[in-house]
């Protein structure tokens, strides 16, 4: 079983961040609004390890703001409290998120000073119309900078991107996916684009010149992405922001494909769409029983047992799942393994293998 990771979030908004891009409203998207001196920074920490057995924590992460384009003697202040509860054993990594055009290299010189792990980048869109459009206020050229040197000089490398930006296309989208995963990066965050109050795209919105992704839309477009970085086994940690006390669709969130558990939707519409190969690959008329690990078996019925009566609806098939690790597929006399990996692979060298570089 994986270790249990417990990460200290310390959030920075607006701090170091040199342009109000057009989606973002820090304030709250993180619920703090405060600049956050050391001594808060300390109490923050202190009081989140008391939460975790031994006080012990996996990581201190930085997030919010752009970490790099903070007055030097603020990050470095921010480096040194992290740094000191690293070397005393207490957390195993440091992890901070910033804009492309605020790395360079005597910018790394001071985080590996300072002993940080991993640098996640806002690439957004590699699609420099759509980062004009939403006023982002970098060239994609910074981004893939940013990234060969974040790369070069030994850090994990994080992209996030935003499907369905203003100007944004289900195309364009996948094709920013494409070239990040070319990029090479270790780790991704895929946020769909939600319309949050008090910014500018709120105002496109309002005035009938934006139209955020439905949920069904942005599941599926994220299903594709998704299976784009895992077909390069790139580590998807998260899809969909945080819900907090105001990202949730009955404060802050003002249109746009908000779901709490849209990572789970994700996941079962892969699943759907693996289960419609094997059926239709081996014929199948017959009802199915899946012989899978427990965690799995909600997924693959989907939210509200969503997959189940898709797969009734569609095929007059029912579902039915056996808890076990074995992983294969009951149906008729046939015997099938379940190779998810496989698929993606597959599914991805089918339809995006043109452009995208797999082994």
């Amino acid at each position: 079983m994986a270790k249990k990771e417990y990460i200290i979030p310390i959030f920075i908004p607006f701090l170091g961040c040199p342009h109000d891009c057009a989606f973002c409203n820090q304030v709250k998207i993180t619920n703090y609004k405060d600049k956050l001196d050391e001594e808060k920074i300390i109490s923050e920490i202190n009081k989140n390890l008391s939460y975790y057995p031994d006080k012990k924590a996996t990581e201190i992460a930085f997030f919010g703001g752009s970490f790099t384009g903070l007055d030097q003697d603020t990050m470095i202040g921010y480096l040194k409290i992290a740094l000191a509860y690293k070397e005393k054993g207490i957390i195993d990594r440091i992890r901070l998120s910033t804009r492309p055009d605020y790395i360079n290299n005597s910018i790394l010189d001071i985080l590996q000073d300072y002993k940080v792990d991993i640098i996640e980048l806002g690439i957004q869109s590699l699609d420099q119309n759509i980062l004009d459009a939403n006023e982002r206020g970098h060239s994609i050229d910074e981004s893939f900078y940013a990234s060969k040197l974040i790369k070069q000089r030994g850090f994990t490398l994080g992209h996030q991107i935003m499907p369905g930006l203003y100007k944004d296309t289900r195309e364009k989208s996948i094709e920013t996916a494409i070239k990040s995963a070319n990029i090479g990066p270790d780790i991704v965050r895929i946020y769909p684009t939600l319309v949050i109050k008090d910014t500018k795209l709120e105002t496109l919105y309002n005035n009938g010149l934006y139209q955020p992704l439905s949920l069904d839309k942005a599941v599926s477009l994220s299903a594709n992405l998704y299976m784009i970085y895992r077909a390069k086994d790139i580590n998807v940690i998260r899809i969909g922001l945080q819900p907090t006390e105001n990202i949730n669709d009955k404060e802050d969130v003002v249109a746009g494909p908000f779901h709490p558990a849209i990572r789970q939707l994700v996941e079962s519409y892969v699943y759907r769409i693996y289960l419609e190969e094997v059926i239709r690959e081996n014929n199948i008329s017959s009802d199915i029983n899946i012989h899978i690990d427990p965690r799995s078996i909600s997924i693959i019925a989907g939210n509200k047992k969503a997959n189940k009566k898709y797969f009734y609806d569609t095929f007059g098939i029912n579902l039915s799942f056996t808890e076990d690790d074995l992983g294969f597929i009951e149906a008729s006399n046939m015997k099938i393994d379940i190779d998810l990996d496989g698929f993606i692979k597959r599914y991805v060298k089918k339809n995006y293998g043109g452009d995208l570089l797999l082994d």
